[in-house]
C-alpha cells in the first residue's frame, strides 16, 4: 500500500511524482527578424481531431515565448532520439541556440528541426494561464511524419530511448 502526503510548498516531491510520466521532447520554433528562435517542451498533448489541436506548456518564466508568440506561425518539431543535444540547445538560456542546427522554413514564420520524427505547423488557438505555466492551444495547419525515426522521450529527468 501506499500513503498520500501534502505537496510541500517547495514543490520537490511534484517534481519527483511528475518525472515518473514520460513525454515527448518538442521544440516550438518560428524565424523573427531573420533569424531562428526557438524554445523545448516536455509537454505536448494532442488534443483534438476536429479540430486538429494539439496543446504544450511554456514556463511564465520565459523570455523566448513572448517573442515567439508574435510569429503567427509556429513550427513543432517532435525530436528524434538522436536530438538530444538540440533539445538541451533550445532549452538553455544563453548563447546561440541553433549552432549546428540544422532547420526548414514553413508555410509563414514556421522553422522546423531537421531529423525530427514528426513536424507541426500551426497558430495559436488560445493561451490558458495553468500556474507557473501558460498552456498553448496550437490549430494545426499541416503535418508529417517519418515513421522511422524514434522519438526522444523524457523520463526519471533524463532523456531516454523507446524500447521494443
Amino acid at each position: 500500500m501506499f500513503e498520500l502526503n501534502e505537496v510541500p510548498s517547495d514543490g520537490n516531491d511534484l517534481r519527483g511524482a511528475f518525472a515518473c510520466f514520460p513525454s515527448g521532447v518538442v521544440a516550438v520554433c518560428a524565424e523573427l527578424d531573420g533569424l531562428p528562435l526557438g524554445l523545448t517542451v516536455s509537454t505536448f498533448v494532442p488534443v483534438s481531431l476536429d479540430p486538429p489541436l494539439v496543446s504544450f506548456c511554456v514556463q511564465n518564466s520565459s523570455r523566448t515565448w513572448p517573442r515567439l508568440v508574435a510569429a503567427g506561425r509556429l513550427g513543432v518539431s517532435l525530436l528524434g532520439t538522436g536530438q538530444q543535444r538540440t533539445a538541451r540547445a533550445l532549452a538553455a538560456r544563453t548563447g546561440d541556440r541553433f549552432r549546428d542546427i540544422d532547420v526548414h522554413r514553413g508555410h509563414g514564420a514556421a522553422v522546423f528541426i531537421d531529423g525530427a520524427s514528426a513536424w507541426i505547423e500551426g497558430s495559436i488557438d488560445a493561451e490558458v494561464p495553468g500556474g507557473d505555466h501558460t498552456v498553448v492551444l496550437l490549430r494545426i495547419h499541416r503535418l508529417a511524419t517519418r515513421a522511422e525515426v524514434e522519438p526522444l522521450v523524457f523520463h526519471g529527468s533524463r532523456f531516454r530511448r523507446l524500447h521494443a
